[in-house]
């Protein structure tokens, strides 16, 4: 993982102090903090977090961080709000965590909980939600209960919302229109389905029977909890056709080893700076790393070849879009990453291939994917010629824009790199020196020999440091 910026660090330290200070009232003498009720839903929010942490049930895959907030959700239904921001943070710092650093990932999902509980348990008080719950012999008023109990949740998912695009933007360096796009939409529906499990824990413990009565909720929210972990399950199951599919291409053209991955990294930077929606941000980057997946039905010669192509054999090595489309058909969560495959050697002049298309009727994925490609295979050193710095290639691409790439897509990958730089890893066929050069390779000098017959996608004028006939 990158090093936490500075903004990063800085927003997460604001954070936890505002928990702090959030929480703090709690434990003033005279505060009159319910501490059963809130030690035992504090206990409770972190066993499930620990089960959480391991295996559950027959699958192989962890329920993630934040399935169990029902009964953090309760919490906010039935206690303070500083007591309810105090409840969520053992369970924060319980949960699994997969991405380094774990502590301070721990630090900000117990700060973001708490800030967001506290939020949500004042709206609670404020509609006089403690008392639509009833309580003892008193029956809860339905269905004035919902209308508390569904502001405070839709309170909690936007203090959530809102903290999460924040650390998009200050971690991640993205724009703010991106940073926040779409995570509302996406939020709202889960919150809503837990928040209803929340208030039927925050019913049944106010009831005659007590909070052992609440623990019934468990049943249905670990039901729950099973099918998301089937949903990441099968996640897992994609990610690793993926892997074992460009493995397989790095281990045929040694010489472009890793560019799949940075081409995925490349069309993301574009995508999201672009502004496009998230879920379809994941599908084009498993565009971007299989993009060349179809050199699998190529020669291995050709693929190695260090002189120039015949036309016979440039046009074996154009089949390869084709051959890739192929064998990704039949994989139904690639979506559209298939007519990436397929296009991303056309050209907005319609000179390119397989199929001549021109302008729009070039997918967008593909159009992405073209941009991120050229870049990655200009900034890489071959065995034809050394790695040209970055704001070269930008120049080139933007000199090919309009005619050859989307200008869209090239101004989206220049802002892109001006905000977040470009770190680029050393390929299998370059060897850095104790100072970070790479040294020229075969036909690379100020004069480099002629591309064998050139890179994927590459501006046809610049075939010297990136040829269009060869894949990636």
């Amino acid at each position: 993982m990158r090093a936490l910026s500075v903004a990063a660090r800085a927003y997460i330290l604001c954070a936890l102090i505002a928990a702090v200070c959030c929480a703090l009232p709690a434990l003033r003498p005279g505060a009159g903090t319910p501490w059963k009720a809130a030690a035992l839903l504090a206990a409770l929010y972190a066993a499930c977090e620990v089960l959480g942490r391991r295996p559950f049930l027959v699958s192989a895959v962890r329920v993630g961080s934040g399935s169990f907030v029902p009964v953090l959700l309760a919490a906010v239904l039935l206690l303070p709000p500083p007591a309810a921001a105090l409840v969520a943070v053992p369970g924060a710092l319980a949960g699994h965590v997969e991405r380094r650093p774990r502590a301070v990932r721990r630090v900000w999902r117990a700060a973001q909980l708490a800030l967001a509980a506290w939020c949500a348990a004042h709206v609670r008080a404020f509609l006089d939600g403690g008392a639509a719950l009833g309580g003892g012999a008193a029956a809860p008023d339905f269905p004035y209960v919902l209308l508390p109990a569904g502001a405070a949740v839709l309170a909690f998912c936007l203090v959530l919302t809102a903290l999460d695009g924040g650390i998009l933007a200050t971690a991640e360096r993205l724009p703010a229109r991106t940073a926040w796009r779409g995570l509302l939409l996406r939020s709202v529906a889960p919150h809503c389905v837990q928040g209803l499990a929340g208030l039927m824990t925050a019913v049944l413990w106010r009831s005659p029977y007590g909070p052992l009565a609440a623990l019934f909720v468990l049943l249905p929210m670990y039901i729950s909890c099973w099918v998301f972990a089937q949903y990441h399950r099968e996640r897992a199951a994609h990610q690793a056709t993926i892997r074992a599919l460009v493995q397989a291409v790095d281990i045929k053209d040694k010489y472009t080893r890793g560019h799949s991955e940075r081409v995925g990294r490349a069309s993301v930077m574009i995508a999201r700076e672009i502004g496009m929606e998230e879920d379809r941000v994941e599908v084009l980057r498993f565009a971007g790393i299989l993009h060349d997946v179809g050199k699998l039905g190529v020669p291995t010669r050709l693929l190695r070849k260090d002189g120039p192509l015949t036309p016979e054999e440039r046009r074996v090595i154009e089949l390869h879009p084709e051959y890739g489309h192929e064998m990704v058909r039949g994989i139904g969560f690639l979506g559209e990453a298939r007519a990436a495959i397929l296009h991303h050697h056309e050209r907005l002049d319609g000179s390119g291939y397989p199929y001549g298309l021109a302008g729009g009727q070039i997918p967008e994925f593909a159009r992405v994917v073209a941009v991120a490609d050229a870049f990655d295979a200009m900034t890489s050193t071959r065995s034809y010629r050394r790695a040209r710095p970055v704001d070269t290639a930008l120049r080139e691409l933007e000199r090919c824009a309009g005619t050859q790439f989307d200008p869209r897509m090239v101004r989206a990958l220049t802002r892109a790199l001006a905000r977040q730089g470009w770190h680029h890893r050393v390929t299998s066929d370059e060897q850095a020196d104790p100072r970070g050069n790479v040294p020229p390779t075969r036909g690379s000098d100020e004069a480099p020999a002629p591309a064998p017959a050139g890179e994927a996608g590459a501006p046809v004028a610049a075939a010297r440091s990136h040829d269009p006939g060869r894949p990636g």
